[in-house]
């Protein structure tokens, strides 16, 4: 049953939103938000399978479409995984940021937000019409829960990296509704996976914002007193 594997893994989606809430520390924030992109982006081709009508796996697919399947999750794990910490990283190093984050209201009651937020969610998810066979999986709840988190960090975090780490949270959990509707709107994947592309430019618009104020002469044309 795919609800061996899912929902397992929701279960530590949420329990990473908790410890993301909690932790002020913006690198190990930045490391385990990637973790949770990487869980999710392997978790694309699993759902893709199980949600299938007569699902028989992988063999079942056509070249071009497991290729597109492999492609997918690739890129998904990368972007989320490798491409966006590493500009993080780097606009830490050069932005010169301090290496923890501050909360308007705290941690402990972030924390505390968010428990409330997936209990409410778990409630709420049972009252939404689901199809057949899908009503015990966790996707829904932890979706539910994965926005409001994001929507916690974005709100109450005075860093502007904060703030972008609460989006990419936010994103995770879109990405997990999307995980919902594969089977009805295939394209709903892809949106994602320009989402988190338009999270790696915002961070990029932070470290040239920060260079340009630290350099504010800076053009090419000054590249010309390198001529000899």
């Amino acid at each position: 049953m795919i609800s061996t594997i899912v929902d397992p893994c929701m279960v530590l989606a949420l329990l990473l939103n908790f410890y993301i809430l909690g932790v002020s520390r913006l690198r190990t924030v930045i490391v385990v938000v990637a973790v949770q992109g990487v869980l999710l982006g392997l978790m694309y081709p699993i759902v893709h399978q199980g949600f299938l009508p007569q699902s028989g796996g992988l063999t079942t697919l056509s070249p071009l479409s497991l290729l597109r399947l492999v492609l997918l999750t690739a890129a998904i794990v990368g972007i989320k995984g490798i491409l966006i910490p590493k500009l993080l990283f780097q606009a830490v190093l050069l932005a010169d940021i301090r290496s923890t984050l501050s909360s308007v209201i705290g941690f402990v009651p972030s924390v505390l937000l968010g428990g409330i937020g997936a209990g409410a969610a778990l409630v709420f998810a049972q009252t939404l019409p689901q199809p057949e066979g899908h009503t015990m999986h966790l996707l829904i709840p932890a979706a539910l829960a994965t926005v409001l988190s994001g929507f916690v960090m974005l709100v109450t975090r005075r860093e502007a990296l904060g703030q972008v780490l609460g989006y990419i949270v936010m994103e995770n959990g879109i990405f997990i509704f999307g995980l919902l509707l594969i089977e009805a709107v295939p394209l709903l994947v892809e949106f994602g996976v320009v989402l988190d592309l338009f999270v790696g430019v915002f961070v990029m618009g932070i470290i040239v914002n920060h260079v340009s104020r630290a350099f504010p002469e800076a053009s090419t044309e000054h590249l010309r007193t390198l001529r000899e």
